[in-house]
């Protein structure tokens, strides 16, 4: 059984296509959450309070607004496409922690994995899990 039996998707790509960025994005920041409290389980022993510590470095708007930066070259026209939209989509949300302009990049961020996730679009969704979390990592802005 994989994920999509467990959290069945009962949209069909057109109807993904049609939702809200804002909903792409709600979503998003679940599967990008999870991706990244599941890789901390993985490569580390850390206790629940520290693995959440160590979390918000790799959820912080700051920090998903400068993966998106850094992916900007590696994406197709479509996920540009999703990004762009996502972006300038007015959110009446104002953030405690961050910065607007981090803010609005990283609902585009979490926008970009949630579309990937709603179309099952699986194969890029890890690619770009998987980069996400090698550059923050290079970068220095974990602590494991």
């Amino acid at each position: 059984m994989d994920l999509y039996e467990i959290f069945k998707i009962e949209k069909d790509e057109l109807d993904v296509k049609t939702l809200s960025p804002l909903t792409w994005a709600y979503v998003g920041d679940c599967v990008y959450e999870l991706y990244v409290r599941t890789s901390l389980v993985n490569k580390t022993r850390l206790k629940p309070h520290k693995l959440h510590i160590e979390a918000i470095h790799y959820v912080k708007a700051q920090s998903q607004a400068k993966i998106l930066q850094d992916i900007q070259e590696i994406l197709s026209e479509e996920e540009k496409d999703v990004v762009r939209r996502t972006r300038n989509t007015e959110n009446h949300h104002l953030p405690k922690n961050a910065e607007p302009q981090d803010y609005m990049y990283a609902t585009a961020y979490e926008g970009l994995i949630g579309y990937l996730y709603l179309t099952k679009q699986d194969k890029r969704l890890k690619e770009i899990l998987d980069i996400s979390i090698k550059k923050l990592d290079e970068q220095g802005e974990n602590m494991v």
